[in-house]
């Protein structure tokens, strides 16, 4: 007799051992997860089963992204760039998935096949971007952020095209048909946007208050709205999806979302695990011979094409080389919502077993290979950044907040304007420097409390930015910036430009100190060690007192 427990036990042993290889090999999980599902697939051992049971586990997994989507959904990102994120983010969707529909077309699709594959490579992933932005700690860079609301636009079409697939079977529709469909589901959508509404003006702020007393109920009751919606909305025709992100965007307005997409967050990595060991089983890789070099040749598009059109498109919104091809560099691969939307068109008759496995297959080449050019991005812009000039247009651009003649008669910068920073700009003031300070965070930038010094966006790591500075009359730049790499590029940038001025370093960790050293600079801070001393020694002196 089968044996279900056993079965997933071996499925989550399998997962862990191979998840413990791809961080080894500093690979995202994802590739890990969907690894299993092939070896573990009809195409591998035959340990799956359970396919049922699998599917129940991958559409709780699906339902609870989405939830987790909505309810962090922040339309502030968007506002804060205006409209250009808006036009980066659906400029660059229309012009892959168009150039991509001609490319799949080509590769001898059918119509409906190579627009399905277009539309998957035109998103990128959310989880591969801000995994990298945050392990290099560049959430708070300006290509950080338009990044950030580039995926936003994007999940939000996403979500809105899964929302679509869900709610109408147009392969089995006749039009008349169709659009009595379509009023009909106006109609049941009206209705279930009023009562999420009247519940989240009169029921929600009650219940979620009474919960908010123990965080295991918070957490259980968030989970319990998102899958009744999620089961309200597929019980109308809407699919699972919709009423997951719903329920999401009901409490992305409450005090109450980060505590419960936080608590939530290791829930939806569990299920997804599964569903991605779903698509991964899928596999056949006896009918998917025929579709390596399609998937060889569209996953270069990915890589390489993609970011040229978002470095074409920041180009002509006048962002600078450096910002254009940081930004470029991470939209090269394709979203783990890409798969979700091609195991739905599947699941609905739209494509067959062969262009989800295309797809699975672009996703495991594009996912693996831009692991490996995020990391190394700041490197090879460094080696095509003379190339990169067309990309470039001479004119005052969005990242300039501030003119050169505010700059005049400047004695020191300093980069990096978080708490210490920005004290040490402070005490400089107060000695009667004239201090300016650059940081890459425009949020500081345009922040008002930061008037009593002038204040700059900037990248330590951008040559071309030290340019605008008036380097030939400043006596220090001193950085702040706590990562070795940033402080030695802006080093090399400050020699290269002829600077006459002496430069101080920090090290906030001892084991960076001799490679600090080792840059020859004016003089090295040990911020946290500084600190400590002077604290160690007004202690010392209050007890000889």
């Amino acid at each position: 007799m089968h044996n279900l427990f056993n079965e997933f036990a071996v499925l989550l042993f399998l997962t862990a051992m191979l998840g413990l290889m791809a961080i080894k090999l500093r690979q995202p999980l994802i590739l890990a997860f969907i690894i299993v599902g092939v070896m573990a697939g009809p195409s591998g051992f035959g340990i799956i089963t359970s396919h049922g049971e699998l599917e129940l586990l991958a559409s709780f997994g699906v339902t609870l992204l989405l939830f987790i989507v909505g309810l962090k959904l922040d339309i502030d990102s968007i506002k804060a760039f205006g409209p250009v994120v808006l036009l980066l983010g659906l400029g660059q969707m229309l012009m892959t998935a168009g150039l991509g529909v001609v490319l799949a077309y080509a590769l001898g699709m059918t119509v409906a096949s190579a627009i399905f594959v277009a539309v998957a490579m035109a998103f990128s992933s959310t989880i591969i971007i801000i995994k990298s932005l945050s392990d290099k700690d560049e959430f708070d860079s300006l290509y950080g952020r338009i990044a950030v609301g580039i995926l936003i636009v994007q999940d939000l079409v996403v979500v809105l095209a899964i929302i679509t697939l869900s709610s109408l079977d147009m392969q089995h529709t006749g039009s008349q048909q169709l659009l009595r469909e379509v009023g009909l589901l106006l109609v049941k959508g009206a209705g279930f946007l009023v009562v999420i509404g009247l519940f989240m003006r009169f029921a929600l702020p009650f219940l979620l208050r009474h919960a908010a007393k123990s965080r295991e109920l918070l957490v259980l009751f968030g989970l319990a709205w998102a899958v009744i919606l999620a089961a309200s909305a597929d019980a109308l025709g809407f699919g699972k999806e919709i009423g997951g992100f719903l329920a999401g965007v009901s409490l992305a307005s409450t005090h109450y979302r980060e505590s419960i997409a936080s608590r939530l967050d290791t829930v939806r990595n569990l299920l997804l695990v599964f569903f991605f060991i779903n698509l991964g089983s899928a596999l056949q890789f006896d009918t998917l011979s025929t579709k390596i070099v399609p998937a060889l040749v569209l996953s270069a598009f990915v890589l390489m094409v993609k970011p040229l059109i978002v470095m074409v498109l920041m180009g002509g919104a006048r962002f600078r080389k450096r910002t254009s091809f940081m930004t470029a560099v991470t939209m090269g691969q394709v979203s783990e919502f890409s798969l979700i939307l091609a195991a739905l068109a599947h699941g609905l008759g739209y494509i067959d077993n062969d262009i989800v496995g295309l797809i699975i297959l672009i996703s495991l080449i594009t996912i693996g290979l831009s692991t490996y050019m995020l990391t190394s991005a700041s490197a090879i812009y460094n080696k095509l950044a003379p190339v990169l000039g067309i990309f470039e247009r001479e004119m005052v651009r969005p990242e300039d907040d501030s003119h050169e003649s505010n700059d005049a008669g400047m004695d020191v910068i300093v980069y990096g304007y978080g708490r210490h920073g920005a004290y040490l700009a402070g005490l400089l003031k107060e000695k009667g420097l004239k201090t300016l300070g650059i940081d890459s965070d425009p949020r500081k930038v345009m922040s008002p409390h930061h008037h009593l010094t002038p204040l700059r966006y900037g990248d330590a790591e951008d040559a071309e930015f030290i340019k605008t500075l008036p380097l030939d009359r400043v006596k220090w730049v001193v950085s702040t910036i706590p990562h070795h790499d940033t402080n030695r590029m802006l080093v090399a940038a400050l020699r290269e430009h002829h600077y006459q001025g002496k430069i101080a370093l920090s090290a906030y960790h001892e084991h960076e100190l001799e490679s600090a050293r080792k840059l020859q600079v004016d003089m090295l801070f040990v911020p946290y060690r500084d600190a400590a001393q002077s604290a160690a020694e007004k202690i010392v002196a209050l007890c000889d007192r």
